[in-house]
């Protein structure tokens, strides 16, 4: 019998003892045996500290944001081999592709936030602050990975996807892993982390994995960790309470199962698109992964007059779904995880009907296709009916963590937003509309007690990922029951795992420690024109003072002619009474391109290829004729540009650049700063160009 394995301390080992069966949710035959008896969960989190971590901390952001990417690279040449063990937790296809796809979707995302962050080991967090009046001192934040593990806890219902989308951002982060998986579908994700291990790909001592019980692991948790766990509310109340947690103050991330609800809106008839939306939403959010989603939808809120249309409708689309065994193409639903789950879901439903009754499905019978009901984990969708949402509460505080929801109806848009927070919080919420009020209201009013809200019409629905797809740019968790935590959320999810301080010094020392220059630190003669300098040779505070400029009417005359800009106070016969300006004054645009002129040396071939842009554009002081303007002009970061594969090789993407022909480069930032005859700065930009490297 296969008894799995648990990678610890850079090692594959079996627990001890018998350990607990795993079983084909699908056949009911035994697939594996777990346990993590016997084994030293000390010298896991030790590991994880002494030889990830410093590993991982020595690696910058777009290394390890590389790393990922050729992970996922790497997984995805292993798809078949993770489809046909997924199948044995009772998934089809699309529940699979979900998990497993989605999963290494999460790798790909966070891999691409790479270019958000600095080619450093750290990064500066927000803006920085003067906090002086000449300009000496200064303040401002850094980010930098914490000293410890990031120990995850993670559901049984997507054992691919749960454990990739944290890994994936705590190890862009700069922090090592141990992933503790469900025990009942743990042999799929011990698959995944021995592809993973195998491949050689993270350092070691980034990833370990424990099948089976988590013994005192937390027991062993410092300051320096990050605890994150997903499922049901009442484990995850009882893991953050343990002693360890509490005294050091270990951060704690969590996920729980909530009473998610969708709203069909007052405007919504059976001729609009929307009606169709709807009832397909439902369906597809009761019936993919057969209801096993932390996101499904639970509550169905309805207009009170449009109930009995509803339920009909949603009850005749259930009835289509084909429930059988996942491997055959003909089948849109599989079993539950298992036969506990089953069992659960059961009893849950009992619970429900205190105060609903079923008006469609069964507790008892499923027809099922290619398979045996009664050794496989199939359970019937079931979609409850409750007239009276006020006034019980079974159906906003029972979750029924399988194919079940309950369909509710309300009077106006206000009792809609009420019901909705009777779940006393919830990852996500939907409101089906075509009406812009309605929407904005019910966003407005309901965003208290949810983490992610779902505007769905016909605008949008062909594209939308659906109610119960969190997605790696955007925060995953909620409020309340649904535990008050966030997941993923792009750069917001990757600063869990990275300690903010605040850093105070003078403008010059915050350069040298950050690595960007920062406005009145000293700057360096860079002894050649900073644009003759390949990627590699030019300095953080490379920094070039302009010759001057006169600024005549005529020029102002002049650009606007030339750009179609005759605002009335660029117009020297303006009447300035009662308006900001003495008189005519310069387009802040012109001051900008009068700058270009003055920093750029245009006069030959050199390594920068070309403008990539401009951000942080400020006009700061008006500038009028017979002003005297030069420009400091100041290298203030430096930030690495993979190199592209191009399919087209006879188009240019720019002058000098050919497609299939790309070069290595990089992007700079450039500190503009537009200054007048009195010092006083005028204009300020960060601009961008793309600087070839010399190492070809």
């Amino acid at each position: 019998m296969n008894k799995l394995g648990n990678y610890i301390t850079g090692q594959w080992m079996t627990g001890e003892g018998d350990g607990q069966l795993l079983y084909n949710a699908v056949t009911g035959d035994v697939v594996a045996v777990a346990s993590t008896k016997g084994l030293d969960f000390k010298a896991m989190t030790d590991y994880a500290r002494t030889v990830g971590n410093p590993a991982l901390r020595k690696m910058t952001f777009h290394q390890r944001g590389n790393m990922l990417k050729a992970l996922a690279l790497h997984l995805r040449n292993h798809l078949d081999k993770f489809y046909t063990i997924s199948y044995q937790t009772g998934a089809t296809k699309a529940d699979s592709w979900v998990d497993i796809e989605g999963g290494i979707g999460n790798l790909f995302a966070n891999a691409s936030l790479r270019r958000k962050f600095p080619d450093e080991i750290f990064c500066i967090d927000g803006e920085s602050h003067n906090l002086s009046k000449n300009n000496s001192f200064m303040g401002t934040h850094i980010l930098v990975p914490k000293e410890g593990a990031a120990i995850h806890i993670n559901a049984f219902n997507f054992p691919v996807w749960g454990m990739l989308e944290k890994i994936a951002v705590n190890l862009l982060a700069g922090m090592p892993a141990i992933v503790k998986p469900a025990t009942i579908t743990s042999f799929l994700t011990e698959a995944i982390v021995k592809e993973i291990i195998a491949s050689k790909i993270l350092p070691e001592g980034s990833l370990q994995l424990i099948c089976g019980s988590a013994g005192d692991l937390l027991d062993h948790v410092t300051s320096q960790d990050v605890v994150t766990f997903t499922g049901s509310a009442s484990t995850g109340k009882m893991l953050r309470s343990n002693p360890k947690i509490l005294s050091e103050n270990v951060p704690f991330n969590m996920e729980a199962d909530s009473l998610n609800c969708i709203v069909l809106g007052e405007d919504v008839t059976p001729d609009k698109p929307e009606w169709d939306i709807f009832i397909k939403e439902v369906r597809k959010e009761m019936t993919l992964k057969a209801g096993q989603r932390c996101t499904g939808i639970r509550r169905i809120f309805v207009p009170e007059n449009k109930m009995e249309d509803l339920w009909k409708a949603i009850a005749k689309s259930l009835s289509q779904t084909t429930i059988g065994n996942p491997l055959n193409e003909k089948v849109r639903m599989g079993s539950l995880a298992g036969e506990t789950q089953r069992k659960e879901v059961r009893e849950q439903i009992q619970k429900l009907l205190a105060s609903s009754q079923i008006v469609y499905g069964s507790m008892d019978s499923v027809e099922v296709l290619d398979a045996d009901s009664k050794k496989g984990a199939f359970l019937s969708p079931i979609l409850l009916m409750n007239d009276k949402p006020h006034t019980s509460n079974e159906a906003h505080e029972v979750e029924a963590f399988g194919p079940v929801s309950t369909i509710m109806p309300y009077k106006n848009s206000d009792d809609a937003i009420a019901l909705s927070k009777l779940g006393k919080g919830s990852l996500c919420s939907t409101i089906v509309t075509a009406d812009y009020k309605i929407a904005q209201q019910y966003v407005i009013g309901a965003a208290t007690h949810h983490g992610r809200i779902l505007v769905l019409n016909n605008e949008c629905a062909k594209e939308s990922t659906g109610h119960g797809s969190p997605l790696p740019l955007l925060v995953h968790g909620g409020p309340g029951r649904a535990g008050g935590g966030e997941e993923m959320g792009g750069l917001r999810g990757v600063k869990h795992y990275l300690q903010r301080t605040a850093l105070q010094g003078s403008p010059t020392t915050i350069t040298a420690i950050t690595n960007v220059y920062q406005q009145y630190a000293k700057g360096k003669d860079p002894l050649i024109h900073p644009f003759k300098k390949y990627f590699e040779e030019l300095q953080i505070g490379d920094q070039v003072i302009t010759q001057k400029r006169i600024i005549t009417s005529d020029d102002i005359d002049r650009f606007a002619d030339l750009s179609g800009d005759h605002f009335y106070a660029h117009i020297k016969t303006t009447d300035f009474t009662g308006t900001m300006f003495e008189k005519q004054v310069a387009h802040g645009y012109f001051i900008m391109s009068i700058a270009a002129g003055l920093f750029v040396d245009s006069y030959e071939k050199n390594p920068v290829l070309l403008n990539y842009g401009i951000d942080e554009l400020r006009f700061t002081k008006p500038v009028y004729p017979g002003a005297e303007i030069h420009i400091k002009f100041t290298c203030k970061e430096k930030l690495p540009n993979d190199k592209r594969v191009i399919e087209k090789p006879e188009v240019p993407i720019a002058i000098g650049i050919k497609r299939g022909d790309d070069i290595d480069k990089g992007i700079v930032k450039w500190l503009v700063e537009m200054i007048d005859e009195t010092g006083e700065i005028t204009g300020v930009a960060t601009i961008l160009t793309m600087v070839a490297k010399q190492k070809q």
